[in-house]
């Protein structure tokens, strides 16, 4: 009995054992469950802090340096990644859904744009250069000076992207350049400059004076009709040499349109032109060509652009205006002639413009010899071998520069700023340029 009693506690005791064994390995197992559960709680929620658990749709996490309100960003870079961890607290409650970024502007595409012609704007357009390519170094602009018959005649064969002329186009032109578009990027001034040992700045001239010596008429520095508009001047007894532009050139076509209209004789026997049959004279090219003889040589006349002489401290005229009065070319005298422009109406860009004309403007100080220069381009870009969609977005923007900010140049380089009227023109022109039909980004 005693025997079996023992056995029978021991079965017992294994059986108990048995039972408790099962019961631990059972909650061991829930609690590694829940242990899971719990990390695969913490890794969600950690991985996005900012989402309550009730809500399924996620919020994006705060910046770095939160604002207290957030706009798209209007430059060209990508806005600043968001941080992977929160900085502050969530806030509770649901959130709006997050607003897209905008895109990144592309990088633009490296191009090189060609252009020639007239050297009345050469050194604001060389200036204009340097100020556009020294920010956008995909670009690259070249221009040479070479007169703006050469410029027309090169975008005729569209050898270049762009051309620069003083006068424009011309019936004949305009027919050989299908629609062709004419963008003013500046007003110049034409000055008359001599170079006359002893006699400073100055001298008083008429055009009707200055026809006359271009005509052959006037042959000698003391003639009566100088002497007697400068009559404390004791002008010497020689020879005038008279210089002109050597090639076809706008400010030749400038200056022959203010003779034209101060002389009847010139008007009928020579007329404007770009490069008209001078009846006396020597020629030079360019305008630094001009600049150059007068300046290298005693008793000269010549005429060329007034950013030429101020560089070279050149001597000029003071010439007789609408107004009759005499008037020295400088920056204000020619803003003041400029300023007839604005209340003038212009054409459109598509346009002719051979009837456009600011010489001898009204005004009591206004310079009598100032014009417009011109950009000239084809409307559609794709009819200049080679061109391509770079390249034409590079040309559009170079425009755009040029009559805004580029016009910040002109005064310190003594050219006057268009006037609003005439930005307004050029920027409907501008936008109408187009490549393979599609209209270009201005900016």
């Amino acid at each position: 009995m005693l025997g079996d009693y023992i056995t029978l506690f021991f079965v017992d005791e294994q059986r108990e054992n048995r039972v408790n064994m099962k019961t631990t390995y059972i909650i061991l197992g829930i609690v590694s469950i829940a242990v899971i559960i719990g990390s695969a709680f913490a890794y969600v929620y950690l991985a996005n802090p900012n989402q309550p658990a009730s809500t399924p749709t996620p919020t994006p996490a705060p910046t770095a340096a939160p604002t207290a309100s957030s706009t798209d960003s209007s430059t060209t870079s990508p806005t600043t990644k968001p941080t992977s961890k929160p900085t502050t607290a969530p806030t509770p409650g649901p959130t709006t859904a997050p607003t897209a970024s905008p895109s990144p502007t592309p990088t633009p595409q490296p191009a090189i744009i060609n252009g020639a012609g007239a050297t009345f704007p050469y050194p604001l357009i060389s200036e204009m250069i340097n100020s556009y390519t020294a920010t956008r170094p995909w670009a690259t602009v070249n221009y040479q000076s070479i007169g703006s018959g050469g410029g027309i005649s090169a975008l005729t064969q569209k050898t270049v992207d762009f051309a620069g002329s003083d006068a424009p186009l011309t019936t004949s032109e305009a027919n050989n350049i299908p629609n062709a578009l004419h963008i003013p990027e500046t007003i110049g001034a034409v000055t008359v400059t001599y170079n006359l040992p002893s006699i400073p700045t100055g001298l008083k001239l008429t055009g009707q004076v200055i026809a006359d010596i271009y005509l052959g008429t006037i042959t000698k520095w003391n003639d009566s009709a100088i002497q007697a508009l400068n009559p404390t001047v004791n002008l010497p007894a020689q020879n005038i040499i008279v210089v002109h532009r050597a090639e076809s050139s706008g400010t030749s076509f400038v200056f022959t349109g203010y003779l034209s209209s101060a002389s009847s004789t010139w008007a009928s026997t020579v007329g404007q032109a770009k490069n008209p049959a001078w009846p006396v004279g020597v020629g030079a090219n360019n305008n630094a060509g001009v600049a150059g003889t007068v300046e290298g040589n005693a008793y000269t006349i010549g005429y060329v652009e007034l950013a030429y002489t101020v560089e070279n401290n050149m001597k000029v005229a003071a010439i007789q205006n609408a107004a009759g009065n005499y008037v020295m070319p400088t920056l204000a005298t020619t803003t003041s002639a400029a300023q007839s422009v604005a209340s003038a109406g212009l054409p459109a860009g598509s346009a002719s413009w051979t009837s456009v004309n600011i010489l001898n403007a009204p005004g009591e100080n206004s310079y009598p010899i100032v014009s417009f220069s011109y950009i000239i381009v084809y409307k559609e870009l794709n009819v200049i071998p080679g061109m391509t969609q770079a390249q034409a977005v590079v040309l559009v923007q170079w425009l755009w520069y040029m009559v805004h900010d580029g016009q910040n140049l002109s005064s310190a380089l003594s050219y006057a700023p268009l006037p609003s009227n005439v930005v307004a023109i050029n920027e409907a022109t501008i936008q109408s340029i187009t490549f393979n039909g599609q209209t270009l980004p201005t900016t």
